[in-house]
């Protein structure tokens, strides 16, 4: 299977696209820009909701649902937001069809145009905070943390499988607060769950930042990312988290009383990731044989295969191992699939990533051992049947460290250091990933620097430490490092 799979070296988007259809993640769909997400792909998508819908609600967000189509001038309120997001945006400005009078199958009925159009949502700030307003008097009623779980559509004319698509999954929060500090301290805890879901489960190292005034979200006052690097060095902006000020409250005119009878406009915060997580567990850890998952996220976490067909003991060796998995909360499949060989199985569950693979023949039986291998390293060996529920338990710990460790080497190998334009576009050019560099603040130079190099500011790093220096471009004083990169 893996011949059919491009090399990295010989094309990195095409290897992403031959994993994510041979993988079984997804497939393009009949709509231009959409994709179909498959059953092993939405439970991988469904490992990444679950766990981060867990966390939020640890930190006392509900979830609740809002409507798919926005009024359009419901846009029109926020200045800044409707133009991020005008170029984005699919028009309803009909309601009904009606059958063709020649008979050519059916038409738009030109008595059905909406006395308004409906904007398909590109984000829900704007009917969120009309909402807001009918559930807001008191502060009471305040902090209100709401997040929800939808699609959303942003008219993409250059599209890839989860990294950009025209219909998209997601999670959106947006909150309201009584105070400026406490919408802050709700953007940075949002984003240190992001940070800690990245990490520790996609095993993929970030860097958390605030956005340029540039690269900041349509609407917002500062937008803080977690930005991950792929294989092929490029960035990915993988969550953001905004502050928004009192900008929507102001738009929508969502007030509260306060405790000294006191009529104030509420504080408001927005975040999200989406289906573009998938992408990067693809970029970030897979090779050339396909997929490669880290255990915490993976549908599959071990599988089991008899050799060369199931019988009855090797059956009941299976059984007993998974019931012992699935008590200690391993998920775990024993396929008994006669119409396969063997060697067929190990290259598809390779391909789909499946983290530990168990093989049971009729010989390891009688030595007492089983043959275990591991997809990240391709490691394969013997392991006493005694005690083979702490050895895997153990073992999918150490698959996911190993997979967050190589990838962490990775981007701090290919992050680097520069105080002069030739050496940054050298970096930029010749070895990509994350380059730091001083930068003097302007969005022109910011700007310029991005038309000669096609690399951008991905963020101004939280723990960036001050530090006396000169642009690289105007040589104009800078106080602090940033990370460029290009990216996705």
């Amino acid at each position: 299977m893996s011949k059919e799979i491009t090399s990295r070296s010989e094309d990195y988007s095409k290897w992403y696209n031959d994993i994510v259809r041979k993988a079984g993640l997804a497939d393009h769909s009949a709509v231009r820009g959409c994709m179909v997400i498959k059953p092993y792909g939405f439970a991988i998508w469904e490992k990444i909701r679950d766990q981060l819908d867990s966390m939020f609600k640890e930190t006392g967000h509900v979830n609740a649902y809002f409507p798919l189509f926005i009024p359009k001038s419901f846009l029109s309120k926020e200045a800044e937001h409707v133009e991020g997001f005008a170029k984005e945006c699919a028009v309803v400005t009909h309601h009904r069809l009606m059958n063709d009078p020649n008979g050519k199958g059916v038409i738009v009925d030109p008595d059905a145009k909406l006395e308004e159009e409906l904007i398909v949502r590109p984000t829900s700030e704007t009917i969120i905070w009309n909402t807001y307003r009918d559930w807001i008097s008191s502060y009471r009623d305040l902090p209100l943390l709401i997040n929800q779980w939808a699609n959303v559509v942003r008219w993409e004319l250059r599209t890839k499988l989860f990294m950009r698509t025209a219909e998209f999954l997601w999670q959106e929060g947006h909150t309201a607060h009584a105070t400026k500090d406490e919408a802050v301290q709700e953007t940075l805890t949002i984003l240190d769950i992001y940070a800690k879901f990245a990490e520790e489960y996609m095993a993929v190292p970030v860097v958390k930042g605030i956005k340029t005034a540039n690269e900041r979200f349509a609407g917002a006052e500062e937008t803080y990312t977690i930005e991950a690097m792929m294989q092929d060095g490029k960035a990915l902006q993988s969550g953001t988290s905004h502050f928004l000020g009192q900008n929507f409250a102001k738009a929508f005119d969502v007030k509260y009383l306060t405790q000294q009878n006191k009529q104030e406009y509420v504080w408001a915060t927005s975040w999200g990731v989406s289906t573009r997580l998938m992408g990067a567990l693809v970029m970030a850890h897979s090779d050339d044989e396909g997929l490669v998952l880290p255990p915490k996220l993976a549908p599959i976490q071990v599988v089991i295969i008899p050799i060369p067909k199931p019988n009855e003991q090797i059956d009941a060796v299976a059984e007993d191992i998974m019931a012992k998995l699935k008590a200690v909360g391993v998920t775990v499949k024993y396929d008994t699939d006669k119409k396969k060989r063997p060697g067929f199985k190990f290259a598809d569950y390779e391909m789909k990533g499946v983290p530990v693979r168990i093989a049971i023949g009729k010989r390891d039986l009688e030595k007492g051992v089983v043959e275990v291998a591991r997809r990240d390293t391709k490691e394969k060996y013997t392991e006493p049947l005694e005690g083979i529920t702490d050895h895997i338990q153990e073992l999918l710990g150490h698959i996911q460290d190993n997979i967050f460790k190589k990838a962490y080497d990775f981007r701090k190998e290919h992050t680097t250091e520069v105080d002069t334009w030739e050496d940054f576009q050298k970096a930029i050019e010749n070895k990509g990933g994350f380059v730091a560099a001083h930068w003097d603040g302007t969005t022109e130079t910011e700007v310029k620097i991005k038309e000669l190099t096609k690399a951008t500011i991905r963020c101004i790093a939280l723990d960036q430490e001050e530090e006396a220096g000169k642009c690289i471009l105007t040589g104009k004083p800078s106080s602090k490092r940033v990370l460029f990169a290009k990216a996705y």
